[in-house]
C-alpha cells in the first residue's frame, strides 16, 4: 500500500512580553472535497464483458498526486506527477481491462467504499469516497432501430427502447467513429425513447449507438448497435 507522507508546518512567532517568549503553531491546510470521484461497473452486453471506471476532477489547479484505496486498504490508483512543470492533471478517467469474467472484476474490485485522496502542485489537498456495487440492471432491448442493418432518417428521428426496471436513468451515446462527432445523454427513468437533434446527422453515414440502463448505484448495463442514415 502506498502512503503519501503529510508534512506537519510549523511556524515560530517569538512574542516578546516582560521577558517571555512563546511559538504559535500554524494550523493545517484544510483538506476539501473532491468536485468529483466516483466508482462504478460498466456491462457490455453486446460484447459480454465488463469494466470497473473511476473518474476523478479536481479544482482549477491539476493535481500532482491521486491515490484511491480499495475496501480492503489495496492501492488500485496511484498517480504522481513528474514535477510541477507539468502543473499537474485535473481531470481523470481510469478503466480497467475488460473481462468476461465477472468473477475476476469482482475479486479484483470488490463491493464497499473506496477512498480518493489527491494533493495539487500548490499543496492543496482533497478527499472523498464513494461505493462500489456490483449490481447491475437488465439488458435493454432496442426498438429503433431494431437491426443494425437499419435504415433511418436524418430528421425526425426517435430511437426506442423497452423499459428496464429498476433502473435510476438511462445513458444516449451517437457516435460517427471516422469523424469522431459524437452526442451523449442521460434521460430519466420513465424515458423509452430520445429524439435526435435536427442537423447533427449527416446523409448516407453508419453511426454507432449506445443505450444504457443506469442503476442508483450508477452502474451502467449498455447495449450496442448500428444504424445508417438515408441519402
Amino acid at each position: 500500500m502506498r502512503v503519501f507522507a503529510r508534512a506537519t508546518v510549523v511556524s515560530a512567532l517569538v512574542l516578546v512580553a516582560g521577558g517571555l517568549a512563546g511559538r504559535a503553531e500554524a494550523q493545517p491546510a484544510a483538506t476539501a472535497a473532491f468536485p468529483v470521484a466516483t466508482v462504478h461497473l460498466e456491462r457490455n452486453a453486446t460484447d459480454s464483458d465488463y469494466e470497473v471506471v473511476f473518474e476523478v476532477t479536481g479544482a482549477q489547479d491539476g493535481l500532482a498526486e491521486l491515490t484511491v484505496l480499495g475496501p480492503d486498504r489495496r492501492t488500485v490508483v496511484a498517480f504522481k506527477a513528474p514535477d510541477s512543470s507539468t502543473l499537474g492533471i485535473r481531470g481523470f478517467r481510469f478503466e480497467s481491462p475488460e473481462p468476461s469474467d465477472i468473477k475476476a472484476v469482482k475479486s479484483a474490485y470488490p463491493e464497499g467504499i473506496y477512498e480518493f485522496s489527491g494533493r495539487t502542485s500548490k499543496g492543496a489537498k482533497f478527499a472523498g469516497k464513494s461505493t462500489l456495487s456490483h449490481r447491475v440492471a437488465a439488458t435493454p432491448t432496442l426498438v429503433k432501430p431494431a437491426t443494425p442493418t437499419a435504415t433511418l432518417s436524418v430528421k425526425d428521428l426517435r430511437l426506442a427502447w423497452s423499459p428496464v426496471e429498476g433502473v435510476a436513468a438511462y445513458s444516449v451515446g451517437i457516435k460517427h467513429e471516422e469523424s469522431n462527432v459524437n452526442l451523449t445523454a442521460m434521460l430519466p427513468a420513465s424515458s423509452t425513447s430520445f429524439a435526435v437533434p435536427d442537423g447533427f446527422l449527416t446523409p448516407g453515414k453508419k453511426y454507432k449507438l449506445a443505450i444504457g440502463a443506469v442503476t442508483r448505484e450508477g452502474n451502467i448495463t449498455f447495449v450496442e448497435t448500428t444504424f445508417t442514415t438515408e441519402k
